[in-house]
């Protein structure tokens, strides 16, 4: 009998770009591969894919170039379909940062995710602990309602809020021109018009609210009109919804800049 295949030692680069070691051989469906750059052991892999390269380590940032796996409960997939977790999560990472989404959505350009979020095991247990469901309501990850104006997607800042909700922060820039929100320069005068939304049927609707003579006169309008409704959906949901996001549609102020 010839003498058993002693690999111990030897290196390849996987298909990510990681250093990957052998410390550990039984026999080649069963080999020990560490990854220096993680300080991490995959444990019983088999040789050919240690060859091909396939062999994967849950600490590289696989997902838009910064999100990784990790270790721990929470699963990319189950019965060859994507988990509500990983999708939620992915789909944040691609607003921060992927570019071709920049472009097409301007106002997540300057997005990111704290260093915590960037590890899929540690927003599953965020999600663990503030994920519900409303009937009837797609539940949307946003970032800037407890938080105006916030660019960062972290435990501190996040909460889930049905659709109908989200869509009340809706911002039409592109349509809106240079002009204070909900108003626009018309025949020497501003125009006030206020996207509106029924709680009940989840609809909006473009509600015309007449003309005023100064920029400042019409805002005021505008603003009264979108944090009343902003009011009465948060009232139609208060039984539905956490304390503290009901609070914050509460206390939401529109401002001439937003």
């Amino acid at each position: 009998m010839g003498s058993k295949v002693d690999r111990i030692g030897e290196k390849n680069i996987n298909n990510f770009g990681s250093e990957m070691v052998i410390t550990g051989y039984r026999m080649n469906r069963d080999i020990d591969v560490y990854f220096p750059e993680y300080d991490w052991i995959a444990k019983g892999v088999r040789y050919d894919n240690f060859k091909k390269g396939s062999v994967k380590c849950p600490y590289e940032r696989t997902v838009y170039g910064v999100g990784y796996i990790g270790e721990g409960n929470y699963k990319v997939s189950e019965n060859s379909r994507k988990t509500r977790i990983y999708t939620t999560w992915s789909h944040m990472l691609e607003r921060c940062y992927d570019e071709k989404i920049h472009k097409k959505r301007p106002t997540y350009k300057d997005c990111s995710a704290s260093e915590e979020f960037h590890n899929f095991q540690n927003f599953g247990d965020w999600d663990k602990d503030n994920y519900y469901k409303v009937e009837g309501e797609v539940m949307c990850l946003d970032k800037d309602i407890l938080v105006k104006h916030n660019k960062i997607y972290s435990p501190k800042t996040c909460i889930y809020v049905p659709q109908t909700i989200n869509n009340l922060f809706t911002k039409r820039n592109s349509k809106r021109g240079e002009s204070a929100i909900g108003t626009t320069p018309k025949n020497g005068k501003y125009q006030v018009q206020c996207w509106l939304i029924n709680p009940e049927t989840g609809k909006s609707k473009q509600e015309f609210l007449g003309y005023y003579e100064t920029q400042e006169k019409a805002f005021e309008i505008y603003k009264y009109y979108k944090e009343k409704n902003i009011k009465i959906v948060a009232d139609y949901f208060r039984e539905q919804i956490p304390d503290k996001l009901y609070d914050a549609l509460y206390n939401y102020e529109v401002e001439i800049d937003d």
